[in-house]
C-alpha cells in the first residue's frame, strides 16, 4: 500500500539553467511512478543557514502517494545529483492538510511570546540605572 509524501527540494540557483531544468525534469521523472498530489513551486529564497557558501536556493516541494522503491529511487539519485544543494522525504500522516503557501521574503514577525511586556523592560532599566543619592 503506497503512503503520502512530502519531498522538498533545495536546487543551486547559482548553477546553470540547463543544469537546474535537467534536476526539475528527472525528479518529475521518477515520480511519474508515484501518484502525484500536488506540486508546488515556492521560488528563489533566502536560506536559514548557507549551504556551500550558497545564501539562497530555489525551493521545491511535491507531495505524492508512492511506494518504497520510488523512495529509494529518489534518495539514491538526489544525493549524487549536480544542482541539488539539499532534500528531505517526510512521510506525511493520513488526512495532513495541504502545505501552506511560503511566507513572503523580508523580515518575519517576531512571535508574540519573545516580546516583553513594557512594565518589565521599564522595571529593568530601572534596575539596570545607577543609584542616585
Amino acid at each position: 500500500m503506497s503512503k503520502l509524501y512530502d519531498l522538498m527540494l533545495l536546487v543551486d540557483p547559482a548553477a546553470p539553467d540547463d543544469r537546474q531544468s535537467a534536476v526539475i525534469h528527472e525528479v518529475e521523472q521518477m515520480l511519474s511512478a508515484a501518484e502525484l498530489v500536488g506540486e508546488y513551486d515556492w521560488g528563489t529564497r533566502r536560506l536559514a543557514y548557507e549551504i556551500d557558501h550558497r545564501e539562497e536556493a530555489d525551493y521545491r516541494l511535491w507531495q505524492f502517494n508512492a511506494e518504497p522503491e520510488v523512495l529509494e529511487r529518489l534518495n539514491t539519485r538526489l544525493r549524487i545529483m549536480d544542482g541539488v544543494l539539499r532534500f528531505r522525504i517526510i512521510k506525511l500522516k493520513p488526512g495532513s492538510p495541504p502545505p501552506p503557501p511560503p511566507r513572503p521574503d523580508g523580515p518575519r514577525p517576531r512571535d508574540e511570546r519573545e516580546r516583553e511586556p513594557e512594565g518589565r523592560v521599564a522595571a529593568r532599566a530601572a534596575a539596570d540605572a545607577p543609584a542616585t543619592d
